[in-house]
């Protein structure tokens, strides 16, 4: 069995020569001396610089894409862009479901959803920087502070014009307030009594006019308000018109200013008699509408 062996790896290193003569002449062109084992070494060799080329083109060039079954770069590019693109509008998206949310709330006489106005917000922090383990020392004459100025920018818009410089100065951007109904106010802007808007009663079948130009985004009926209508405005403003008697505009339909809107009833089961309850909101907060129209 040695012998045998032996002689394999003799024969594995045998010399032969190869050599290469003209057809016709028989002159020799080119000889090599080779055995098996040189053959061997060639062949691997040559075998695993080919797969290093290859690997090197499909890494560092172009030529890759020919590949079939390979992604093209641009192709991933779109997809990643894409992928960012449907993630804002998704964000989007959401924060205009909690703003309509509040729009809705507020046209059927509810408190808007305060903490959810910021939910969006919140939840796109979250991948952003841990800031659990930081500790806020807050004075006791910071809270009152903030307390103070909270109150006063939720309920006091109707004494100090100081208090709604943001208020007035968009006011004056979207151009003049138009007189939803010409008539006599009943009833005052009261927040602490939660009445967040003015009573006006007027002529039987006189038409509601918008006060300025905008879209209806939201015309409906509900038990306390009857039939109600909201138009959203440039500036962030938000006028709502309650108790009519018939709707003359749908969701969705641009109003401009003056343009009739409704006809002035007394529906809804908190209705005292033929009036208009008119409304005027700013970034989700009751404003005096006396503050900005003549009435």
């Amino acid at each position: 069995m040695k012998n045998k062996k032996e002689k394999w790896y003799q024969k594995f290193r045998d010399k032969y020569r190869l050599v290469i003569f003209h057809d016709e002449t028989f002159e020799e062109k080119i000889s090599f001396r080779l055995s098996r084992l040189n053959v061997f070494v060639a062949v691997v060799s040559l075998s695993v610089f080919l797969i290093v080329i290859t690997g090197y083109i499909i890494a560092f060039t172009s030529l890759r894409e020919y590949i079939p079954g390979y992604t093209d770069v641009n192709l991933n590019r779109k997809v990643y862009n894409l992928e960012l693109t449907a993630d804002s509008l998704e964000q989007v998206f959401a924060q205009k479901q909690l703003y309509f949310s509040n729009i809705k709330r507020i046209v059927e006489g509810y408190d808007f959803a305060d903490d959810s106005i910021n939910a969006v917000k919140q939840s796109q922090m979250i991948s952003g920087p841990r800031t659990d383990s930081l500790r806020w020392k807050r004075s006791a004459e910071d809270s009152l502070l903030r307390l103070e100025f909270e109150n006063l920018e939720r309920y006091n818009l109707i004494t100090d014009p100081g208090l709604i410089p943001e208020a007035r100065r968009r006011a004056i951007a979207v151009s003049s307030f138009f007189l939803p109904l010409k008539g006599t106010i009943t009833n005052r802007f009261d927040p602490v009594q939660k009445h967040f808007g003015v009573d006006i009663v007027a002529r039987t079948n006189e038409a509601i006019k918008a006060t300025l130009e905008g879209t209806v985004v939201y015309a409906d009926w509900t038990l306390d308000k009857g039939y109600v209508i909201g138009i959203q405005h440039a500036g962030n403003f938000f006028s709502v018109y309650k108790h009519n008697s018939v709707l003359l505009k749908r969701e969705g339909d641009f109003v401009r200013a003056g343009e009739p809107v409704a006809i002035i009833g007394e529906s809804g089961e908190l209705s005292t008699g033929p009036h208009l309850h008119f409304e005027l909101w700013h970034n989700t907060t009751p404003v005096n509408p006396e503050e900005f129209i003549a009435f």
